[in-house]
């Protein structure tokens, strides 16, 4: 039986317990993505974080439980409907040596092609968007190991828009990045959401970053969920020592008015 669709939500998780052999990371967790929103996840290392976006992309089989994509039970829906709803983009992707930045972004089109569809116009069309939006379309033809960190951030982001999925959801997208080059991943990902309204959810380390971009905050701590809400209600000093065991001042920040934590000490 289909689990209902909740009211604004398209993704859900429903009792979901994830583990690795016989290790549970994820315990019995609910949670509904809003829709056309960014949601962002954050928790201290090894909280989950990473586990439950597996699980929620079916990458990772729950152990109980059910993941619902637009009210249907994801591990019923054919491997093209999911590739074609939602995509997924994990921390450090690797491709094939010498690909190009394009060669690349034209795999975000695999699972519209079959034996009896081959590369179409529409296919060129959207990835050549794909790499407009990216601003990429200088560096289409440069080999992807010669780009720097940005750069190749942008490239993997390019190909996750070319899936020209409704759901996105990516792990750590500002990694091993400077800070220019996080805040520039993040104002595309938030252009991306505004004006295509993509729902996003992410995993993000950078606290301060996640209260400024996210609509929705889910603060993940020892596989279950402590807190979700608006950063307003997440990004408070009690549940940042809760999850992290951090003292902390929490400050409205000053260009956005979002909260903004000033950590203090780590609590022993």
């Amino acid at each position: 039986m289909d689990y209902p669709n909740l009211i604004n939500t398209r993704l859900e998780a429903n009792q979901i317990t994830l583990a690795y052999d016989n290790k549970t990371i994820i315990n019995q967790l609910s949670l509904a993505i809003p829709t056309e929103k960014i949601t962002i996840l954050i928790g201290a290392n090894g909280c989950g974080k990473s586990t439950l976006l597996k699980g929620l992309t079916r990458i990772l089989k729950p152990k109980q439980g059910s993941v619902y994509l637009d009210g249907k039970a994801i591990s019923k829906l054919s491997s093209q409907k999911v590739a074609q709803t939602l995509g997924i983009l994990l921390q450090n992707p690797s491709s094939p040596e010498g690909l190009t930045v394009k060669e690349l972004v034209a795999q975000g089109r695999y699972p519209y092609q079959s034996w009896w569809q081959q590369w179409s116009k529409e296919d060129e069309t959207i990835v050549n968007q794909a790499l407009i939006s990216t601003d990429l379309m200088s560096l289409a033809d440069r080999p992807l190991d010669t780009l720097s960190g940005g750069q190749k951030q942008r490239a993997w982001i390019a190909m996750s828009l070319a899936q020209d999925t409704d759901i996105l959801l990516l792990d750590e997208p500002t990694s091993f990045l400077d800070l220019a080059h996080q805040i520039e991943i993040l104002d595309l990902l938030h252009e991306l959401n505004q004006m295509a309204q993509k729902t996003l959810v992410i995993v993000l380390h950078d606290l301060n970053l996640a209260s400024r971009y996210a609509d929705y905050l889910v603060a993940v701590k020892q596989g279950k969920i402590y807190a979700q809400g608006t950063p307003e209600i997440v990004m408070s000093e009690k549940v940042i020592e809760a999850v992290f065991n951090l003292q902390s001042h929490i400050l409205p920040d000053p260009i956005t008015n979002k909260p903004m934590c000033i950590p203090i000490k780590k609590l022993t």
